[in-house]
């Protein structure tokens, strides 16, 4: 694991004027430490760095997380873990908020009486920018779902379940190196395409409907996500003017992702393009969002946000239109923000493709 990442979170504890950090985010505890397995707390100081654990994980985690001290706890993890705090002298001390276990904060107060245990902090935008390796993890990641697409068209037919489906494209993207499915696999056909979240049914999928596919792989505990929508068969007028018209919104966006750009500005641009068709309304989600250790991280793309691109960010770019009574679409690609504009790391077919 990176030095770097230990710095950034000590320049953190800098800032806050902290003397530790307790992390027990399970995708933090792998991020600054290396370590894979649960059960776990990261204690880290000005000069220390350790990691408490069981038996079961001692030597997983040595393998691991080599800048950490690893630390072995018998009788209870927190008590360990606030045993560790006052052995190294530290009395202002900070956890993740957004992640701490309510139970485990009143606990860990009363472990550490006479230290400051008060002070929340946010680990997960030190993990926005990604490095090299993490590139070619999510890259990796967006390779086997492109094969899982690729395959899916040779099976789907009329007839079949979405279930079915979903549990073939997951199966496909396991034998080709996935640790499994980075989400809960969304496959919404026909009506159920208004569903933006629309988890696979038994819902038959019948001649002529659009079957819309949101799913993604994870390699080395890193996601992709990719959205493609094909027709089940021969698409009516309408399908190939709505799909058209998301089409060129997507492509749109590619065109203005890149560094220094604010999320929010990509998004209204392609709100602006789907009102060209008169689609604005039917669009009610952000445009995109980072990915990572994590399916939804931030930055995002969005009217609720004021992100702004930087290289080496991953953002996804999914504009989607959901029409009551009719279903819907969306097209979705991962893409890696560089140094003059960006690279989808999804590289499957999106145009229309009809399944016949």
């Amino acid at each position: 694991m990176k030095q770097s990442r230990l710095e950034a979170i000590r320049a953190l504890m800098s800032e806050h004027q902290l003397d530790a950090i307790v992390v027990t985010k399970y995708v933090n505890l792998h991020y600054f430490s290396g370590f894979r397995g649960d059960d776990t707390t990261l204690v880290i100081s000005r000069d220390e760095a350790m990691l408490i654990t069981d038996n079961r994980y001692t030597e997983q985690a040595a393998q691991q997380a080599p800048l950490f001290t690893i630390v072995e706890q018998e009788n209870g993890l927190l008590a360990k873990t606030a045993e560790c705090i006052k052995k190294i002298g530290a009395k202002k001390i900070g956890f993740e908020g957004n992640a701490m276990i309510y139970d485990d904060f009143v606990t860990l107060t009363k472990l550490l009486d006479g230290c400051e245990f008060t002070t929340a902090v946010v680990l997960d935008d030190l993990r926005q920018i990604k490095d090299a390796e993490e590139i070619a993890n999510i890259r990796k990641a967006c390779e086997i779902a492109d094969i899982g697409f690729k395959d899916i068209l040779t099976y789907v037919r009329p007839g079949m379940t979405e279930v079915q489906v979903a549990a073939h494209l997951e199966n496909c993207m396991r034998e080709n190196g996935s640790e499994g499915p980075s989400f809960t696999t969304i496959m919404a056909s026909g009506i159920r395409g208004v569903l933006p979240h629309g988890i696979a049914t038994d819902k038959v999928i019948a001649e002529g409907e659009f079957l819309t596919m949101d799913y993604g792989a994870i390699y080395a505990g890193y996601d992709s996500d990719i959205t493609r929508t094909i027709c089940i068969g021969h698409a009516d007028e309408k399908q190939r003017r709505i799909y058209g018209a998301v089409l060129e919104s997507q492509k749109l966006a590619l065109t203005k992702i890149k560094p220094g750009v604010s999320g929010k500005s990509v998004h209204m641009a392609v709100q602006d393009n789907l009102a060209r068709y008169d689609l604005k309304q039917y669009f009610g989600h952000g445009l995109g969002h980072s990915l990572g250790l994590e399916i939804h991280e931030n930055p995002r793309m969005s009217l609720k946000r004021d992100d702004i691109l930087q290289e080496n960010m991953l953002i996804t770019d999914e504009p989607g239109v959901y029409i009551p009574g009719w279903g819907g679409l969306r097209i979705e690609d991962t893409v890696l923000v560089t140094k003059d504009g960006c690279e989808p790391l999804t590289k499957a077919d999106k145009e229309l493709i009809e399944v016949i």
